[in-house]
């Protein structure tokens, strides 16, 4: 991990601690998506095989390989799924009772607004490195408890835990595959697969490139992957949990981040000797490694320099390890998820406390929360205009249609009045 003070920070460095991923060099993304358009099941057996995923005898999970799934799946792992599923949709139904239908009186005409779900979702669930069960949980639960009717799952190499958290979640199909192909699958249809009204879930480099190129034909929840996490730590902070916490996102993926902002080089360097000793002892220390090796240390000298990088970096996890954290929670804007204090495990958060662990990276946390019920429905506004209303608004209509020069618009408002 590289360590550096606030002050020292060259040009390069900032732009390397700012720089995101290139995914517009990726030009293969859009060979494979075409591929899949024109060859439909074909192409997603040939880059399945081509890209170490396996040869595909059926592409659809059936309900005999669900079944058997679950004989293969321990009761502790079970449960656990159970209590997952439990919390979060829980707080899916507490997100979505927010937002009620509006129907309400302006100016004499009756406006509101109702609340629809999506008719389809694609959930994408990663398994090249590992299998992901808690990603089946994170994006096809939302999406049942927003009320959409049909929700898919596309997921490389799939493992029985998947299969099953995947149907416990309420998965209505199950494909065994990933990539870019999958998502090309999902945003145009293949002779198995079904076209998809919108495509969730985390990814690689290229799955992030993939979701990026097809939205318009479909939508996508956001840029997601790979994975970030951003700690602001003082001396309060437990640097155990912090080298924990910063090795848990290093294990996703190569190309995954993680960044530290502290107040003395002292505790940069303490993390980093307890993260190289946990990395020692690592089953995952192959990806964790390299990915640490481009992690990042800043120190700083204040709170408010602290925060000034934090939210240029608009991190996918920030965690705040800091005294009185709970109250200065405001002065923090751009991240996907926010965990405050430091039993506030991001691991939680992945797995188990309620929250979605789908989130943006690639500083899309500037404009854009995580994945949440939310994203799967739609709010549409409704007029109703009654004749003695309408001879009321035609004037108004009339007078800046004229000044737009569309007199067509004009015409429409007139002959109401």
């Amino acid at each position: 991990m590289k360590i550096i003070k606030y002050d020292d920070l060259t040009f390069s460095e900032k732009e390397e601690f700012l720089k995101n991923i290139e995914f517009e060099t990726i030009t293969s993304v859009n060979e494979i998506i075409e591929d899949v358009k024109q060859s439909g099941d074909g192409a997603l057996v040939k880059y399945s095989r081509k890209f170490g995923d396996g040869m595909i005898d059926s592409i659809e999970v059936t309900a005999d390989e669900i079944k058997k799934a679950y004989k293969n799946v321990d009761k502790r792992t079970i449960e656990a799924i159970q209590i997952s599923i439990k919390n979060v949709k829980e707080f899916a139904q507490k997100q979505l009772e927010c937002i009620k239908n509006l129907d309400t009186a302006v100016d004499g005409a009756t406006l509101g607004h109702r609340i629809i779900p999506i008719q389809t979702a694609g959930c994408y669930i990663p398994g090249g490195n590992y299998p992901l069960p808690s990603t089946a949980i994170m994006t096809i639960v939302p999406a049942k408890t927003a009320g959409v009717e049909k929700v898919i799952a596309c997921s490389p190499k799939i493992k029985d835990v998947t299969i099953v958290a995947c149907d416990m979640a309420g998965a209505d199909k199950i494909y065994r595959i990933g990539g870019v192909q999958a998502v090309a699958a999902m945003a145009y249809g293949t002779e198995t697969i079904e076209k998809v009204d919108k495509i969730v879930g985390p990814g690689n480099k290229f799955v992030t490139a993939a979701k990026k190129q097809v939205y318009g034909d479909c939508g996508i929840d956001f840029l997601a992957g790979p994975s970030e996490v951003l700690v602001v730590a003082d001396e309060t902070a437990n640097a155990e949990f912090v080298a924990a916490d910063i090795l848990a996102q290093c294990e996703h993926d190569k190309d995954a981040r993680a960044y530290l902002i502290c107040f003395s080089e002292g505790f940069a360097k303490k993390v980093d000797k307890i993260a190289k000793k946990m990395l020692d002892k690592l089953s995952t220390k192959g990806i964790a490694k390299e990915s640490y090796e481009k992690s990042f240390a800043v120190v700083v000298e204040n709170l408010n320099q602290a925060i000034e990088l934090s939210d240029k970096r608009a991190p996918e996890h920030l965690e705040i390890c800091i005294k009185d954290a709970e109250n200065k929670i405001s002065m923090f804007k751009n991240y996907g998820s926010l965990f405050i204090g430091n039993y506030s495990a991001e691991v939680f958060g992945d797995y188990c406390a309620g929250t979605n662990h789908t989130l943006p990276t690639n500083m899309v946390a500037r404009y854009s929360g995580g994945l949440s019920v939310f994203d799967f429905i739609k709010i549409q506004t409704y007029q109703y205009v009654s004749q003695q209303t309408a001879q009321k608004l035609a004037k108004t209509a009339s007078v800046i249609a004229e000044n737009e020069g569309l007199f067509a618009h004009k015409n429409a408002a007139d002959i109401r009045k």
